[in-house]
């Protein structure tokens, strides 16, 4: 397309500060910046990605979208850093008026500087500022085009006060290495990364909602039973706190969340979150628990220790121990160490010795342990790894798909016969199971651990085999044999089996398909579900998914 031609230095900007542009201070301050975690708020294409920016190569670059405004790039340096300079070269598509901040959290941000003149090229600028952020915002384009830079370089200097008391493993950082051998989608970090964060942000727009005032966030439910369900609110906390750094309000988002926990609790456990609330946001239908959503809740809340610490609005962890501890006395069958469909159900009834596999999250089970101390989370933990094992061998030995539910688990677990709660494929690979997939694969990727690695890699074995490498043949639900039941195409089918391809040496082209099929589908804004499950999976499929 056309660019206007590429103009003098910026003087504009330069005019703002003194003429002693290069103190000695900068002489002693090196550039800290390239090769450094990059998010920025869009890219016009995959092409040019916000990495682009860091990479110290003067022939590549970031651009965002065209024609939209504000947009922004920012830089994690890892650790607090004093900021003395920062320079943009500027493509022909360049920044009239932008700031550049700092930040020691990723939330909060400080100008160092501003312009409303600036005219592209290179702004080289003497700042004086510290943080462990530094970002680029623009506000007005100098064309119609958008914002891209060839390089964006900071210079400074460690401070040894290491994040400056933010965010602790910010999007896109990778602090938390998975476990050897994993692989991840074909492509540079820096695109994948962006690409989760540019649906991330397609997420946010159609799900996260203020509607009900009293300062709560929620996510809304528009394909469930009810506007607002545990489900859903314990997905937006998971989601809230692994996109620190890239979503500037991702804290606040994630503590309207948990006030809307706090003010709807279950009635059976209070520290637990009511399951269900109808359009004027009370909880309805007897105001009882979900264990699915509780399990989540729970490690929402772990994770927002770990970024954020638990002296500020809210006590994070306190919360998350109330919360484990309300799960195991009320959601945990003490006899089976087997997850209860939640806190409604008690000694005696029919649904009592009937679990639900999408609830088995090995990873939270291993993050529950190591928070609260409690030896009986390893106990819980090899009884559903166990099952999962048995079902896989027993009922599917040769698909490795689990049921949506499984029944007498207090003597011989098995699959459904039929209709026990919600489906007559409750006994099949449907709605609810369709997650085992990435659940298992999750704590594959992150612990290593043997058993999930062969669940795993049998129902990666088994998919790619059944669709001959072609993810559109991924079909909407499979009886245990692996006979399709429903023909279609759905992200909560086809998303997780992402998660454990990630798993198998030899499925890197396999994987690579299902990523590509997953950035070929529109976000469907009426299903949270699918939604939130591909959303979850792309963050673990791009190396951002970290265990508390």
């Amino acid at each position: 397309m056309r660019r206007r031609s590429v103009s003098l230095l910026g003087l504009a900007g330069l005019l703002a500060l003194p003429l002693t542009v290069l103190p000695q201070a900068q002489a002693a301050d090196g550039l800290v910046s390239t090769g450094k975690a990059v998010t920025a708020s869009s890219v016009e294409t995959s092409a040019f990605g916000p990495g682009l920016a860091v990479d110290g190569s003067a022939a590549t670059r970031w651009a965002s979208l065209e024609g939209v405004d504000p947009q922004w790039i920012r830089i994690d340096l890892g650790a607090n850093h004093t900021i003395s300079r920062v320079k943009l070269n500027w493509e022909d598509a360049y920044g009239k008026t932008y700031r550049i901040q700092t930040s020691a959290d990723g939330t909060t941000w400080s100008d160092v500087y501003s312009t409303t003149t600036g005219d592209g090229a290179t702004d080289d600028l003497t700042v004086s500022g510290s943080g462990r952020y530094v970002r680029m915002y623009g506000t007005g384009r100098g064309t119609a085009y958008g914002y891209s830079l060839w390089e964006f370089e900071v210079y400074g200097a460690p401070t040894g006060t290491g994040g400056g008391g933010g965010t602790a493993v910010p999007f896109g950082s990778h602090l938390r290495p998975y476990a050897a051998g994993m692989l991840k989608p074909s492509g540079s970090q820096a695109t994948l990364d962006q690409k989760v964060v540019d649906y991330y942000n397609r997420w946010k727009s159609a799900f996260v909602r203020q509607n009900c005032g009293n300062g709560w966030y929620q996510i809304i439910s528009p394909d469930a039973d009810h506007p607002y369900v545990a489900e859903a609110q314990g997905y937006g906390m998971v989601v809230a706190a692994t996109m620190a750094g890239a979503d500037p309000d991702a804290k606040k988002i994630f503590d309207g969340l948990v006030k809307w926990k706090i003010d709807h609790p279950s009635a059976v456990n209070p520290n637990l979150l009511a399951a269900e609330q109808d359009v004027n946001c009370r909880s309805v239908n007897g105001g009882d628990g979900a264990t699915d959503g509780d399990m989540d809740v729970a490690y929402g809340l772990l994770l927002a220790d770990k970024q954020w610490g638990s002296t500020g609005t809210y006590n994070y962890k306190d919360l998350a121990l109330k919360h484990i501890a309300a799960i195991k006395k009320d959601e945990l069958n003490p006899t089976t160490k087997l997850l209860k469909l939640g806190d409604w159900s008690s000694s005696g009834d029919q649904y009592y010795y009937i679990t639900r596999t999408s609830d088995w999250m090995v990873d939270h089970f291993r993050a529950f342990r190591t928070a609260s101390g409690d030896t009986t989370w390893d106990a819980v933990r090899t009884a559903h790894q166990t099952q999962i094992s048995r079902l896989q061998s027993t009922y599917a030995s040769g698909t490795g798909l689990l049921p949506d539910f499984v029944v007498d688990t207090n003597t011989t677990p098995r699959p459904a016969p039929g209709q026990v709660l919600e489906d007559p494929n409750d006994g099949a690979y449907w709605w609810n199971a369709c997650r085992t997939p990435w659940r298992i694969a999750d704590d594959a990727v992150t612990s290593g651990d043997a058993t999930s690695l062969a669940a795993a890699r049998k129902l990666n074995s088994w998919i790619k085999t059944k669709t001959g490498g072609d993810p559109n043949k991924i079909a909407i639900g499979y009886k245990l044999n692996g006979t399709q039941i429903s023909a279609g195409s759905e992200a909560a089918f086809f998303a997780p089996f992402a998660v454990a391809a990630m798993t198998d040496s030899g499925s890197q082209a396999w994987l690579d398909a299902l990523w590509n099929k997953m950035l070929a589908t529109p976000i469907d804004t009426s299903s949270y579900f699918s939604a939130s499950i591909q959303l979850q999976v792309m963050i673990t499929a791009s190396g951002n998914h970290w265990v508390p």
